[in-house]
C-alpha cells in the first residue's frame, strides 16, 4: 500500500518541463532597399550609414544586398541596381522578385519618397528613417511645383505612420524619433541607432589663421548661402578664410555669391577631408534639419567644436555649450562664430569635450546595434497577434529606453 504523500511535499514536487516554442529564424539574409549607393555622385550620410551597417553585417556572417538606383559599384556586399535614379522606385518590388527572390528581412531605407515594401514584401519588414522631409518637401518644390511637395509630405507622412503600421522603425537620433511620433507613428515601434565615426588616425596641427570649414552635399537645406551671407558680417571681426567642402546641384548658384575668403573644394578625398577637419578652428553647419549631423560627430573625433542652429538631428550631434555652439537665428549664429573664433581657450576646452563625447559613437557599435533591432523585427513578425505592449515613457533605443 502506497505511504500518505504530505501536501507541502506534492507541492514541491518537481513538475515536467513544458517545452518552449522554437526561437524564429535569425535574420541571415538582409536586403537594404535605398536610394543610392555610395559609389553614387550624389550620395551622402544616408548612403555612408547603409554601406557602414551592410559592411559590418556582411563581417558578422550575414548575406547582405543593396538594392539600389544605378549608378552602383563592386563591394564586400551584393549590390544589385534596379534602375534610374526615379525610375528604381517604380522597379523596385520587380527587381527584387527577379534579382534577389527572398530575404529574411527587407530594410526600407525611407528618405522622402517611400518604397512601400510592407505592401508588397510578406516577410519581416524594419524602416531605417534618417530624418522626416516635414518642411524640406516646401523647399525643394516652390511655386508652381507647391501641389508636388504637398503630395509628397503627404505620401511620406502616409508611408511611415500608414503603410509600415505594425513594423519596428529605426531613427537615427531623438529628434527623428520625434518627428516619427509627431505624424502617428507609435512610441513603442520607434528604435533609435546612432550613426558611427571611424576612428581618425594621427592628428594633423590646427592651422595657425582662422580657418572655418563648412562639409556637406550642395543642396538647399544645407543653407550654405546663408552662411555666405554671414561671412561677409563675420570676415571683418576675424580674418581668415571659409573652406567649403562638398558638391551638388548648388555649387554654381553658391560660387556666384561668395565673397572674399571663401574657397570651393568640390569632392576631397579621406585623406584630406581628414585633413581640413583637424586644421579647422570649427566646423560650421547651418542646415534647416539633419538626421543626425555626421560631419558633426566626424569633426569632433578631431576635436574640433562646431557651431549649427538649434534644429533637428543637429541638436543631438552637438551638445550646447559643451562640444559646440547652437543658435536660435542668424545673429545668433555670427556672434557664436566670431566669439570661438577669437576665443582659442573655449575653442580649446568645447572641442575636447567632442572629442571626449565622439568616443561613444563608433561604427562597430552602431552595427551592433542595428544587429539586436534586426533580430527583434524577425521575432516580432513570427509572434502570435495579441494585445499591444504598454507603451514605454520615452522612444526606445536598441538597448532599452532612452
Amino acid at each position: 500500500m502506497p505511504q500518505h504523500v504530505p501536501s507541502s511535499l506534492r507541492a514541491a514536487a518537481p513538475r515536467h518541463a513544458q517545452r518552449l516554442p522554437a526561437p524564429p529564424p535569425q535574420p541571415r539574409r538582409i536586403v537594404f532597399l535605398a536610394h543610392r549607393d555610395l559609389d553614387n555622385p550624389a550620395a551622402g550620410g544616408s548612403e555612408l550609414l547603409v554601406d557602414r551597417l551592410a559592411d559590418g553585417l556582411s563581417k558578422l556572417g550575414h548575406q547582405v544586398t543593396l538594392l539600389c538606383g544605378g549608378p552602383a559599384a563592386y563591394r564586400d556586399y551584393r549590390v544589385v541596381s534596379a534602375g534610374g535614379d526615379l525610375g528604381h522606385y517604380l522597379r523596385a518590388r520587380s527587381a527584387f522578385t527577379r534579382q534577389v527572390g527572398d530575404c529574411d528581412l527587407l530594410v526600407e531605407v525611407c528618405n522622402g519618397m517611400p518604397y512601400l515594401a510592407p505592401l508588397w514584401h510578406r516577410g519581416p519588414t524594419l524602416c531605417l528613417v534618417n530624418h522626416v522631409h516635414t518642411d524640406l518637401w516646401g523647399m525643394r518644390f516652390q511655386g508652381a511645383l507647391a501641389p508636388a511637395a504637398r503630395l509628397g509630405r503627404k505620401l511620406e507622412h502616409w508611408a511611415l505612420s500608414g503603410a509600415q503600421r505594425g513594423n519596428l522603425l529605426v531613427a537615427v537620433s531623438p529628434s527623428t524619433a520625434t518627428a516619427l511620433r509627431a505624424i502617428g507613428v507609435e512610441r513603442e515601434r520607434i528604435r533609435i541607432v546612432h550613426n558611427g565615426v571611424e576612428e581618425p588616425g594621427p592628428l594633423h596641427a590646427r592651422s595657425d589663421e582662422p580657418l572655418f570649414l563648412a562639409m556637406g552635399r550642395l543642396v538647399e537645406y544645407k543653407r550654405i548661402d546663408l552662411l555666405l551671407r554671414l561671412w561677409e558680417r563675420v570676415r571683418p571681426v576675424t580674418g581668415g578664410r571659409l573652406v567649403i567642402v562638398g558638391d551638388g546641384p548648388e555649387r554654381q548658384r553658391l560660387e556666384q555669391l561668395a565673397g572674399p575668403g571663401v574657397e570651393f573644394r568640390g569632392h576631397v578625398s579621406e585623406a584630406e577631408k581628414h585633413r581640413l577637419l583637424c586644421e579647422a578652428w570649427m566646423l560650421l553647419h547651418p542646415s534647416a534639419v539633419e538626421g543626425w549631423g555626421l560631419v558633426i560627430t566626424e569633426a569632433a573625433t578631431r576635436s574640433t567644436p562646431s557651431v549649427g542652429f538649434d534644429v533637428p538631428g543637429v541638436r543631438d550631434s552637438i551638445e550646447d555649450g559643451v562640444t559646440g555652439l547652437l543658435a536660435r537665428g542668424e545673429s545668433s549664429f555670427a556672434a557664436a562664430w566670431c566669439t570661438l573664433a577669437l576665443s582659442a581657450e573655449r575653442r580649446r576646452a568645447l572641442g575636447k569635450a567632442a572629442g571626449e563625447r565622439a568616443t561613444q559613437f563608433r561604427w562597430g557599435n552602431t552595427v551592433r546595434q542595428f544587429q539586436a533591432v534586426a533580430a527583434e523585427a524577425v521575432a516580432a513578425h513570427h509572434a502570435p497577434a495579441g494585445p499591444p505592449a504598454h507603451a514605454p515613457a520615452g522612444p526606445p533605443t536598441a538597448q532599452g529606453t532612452s
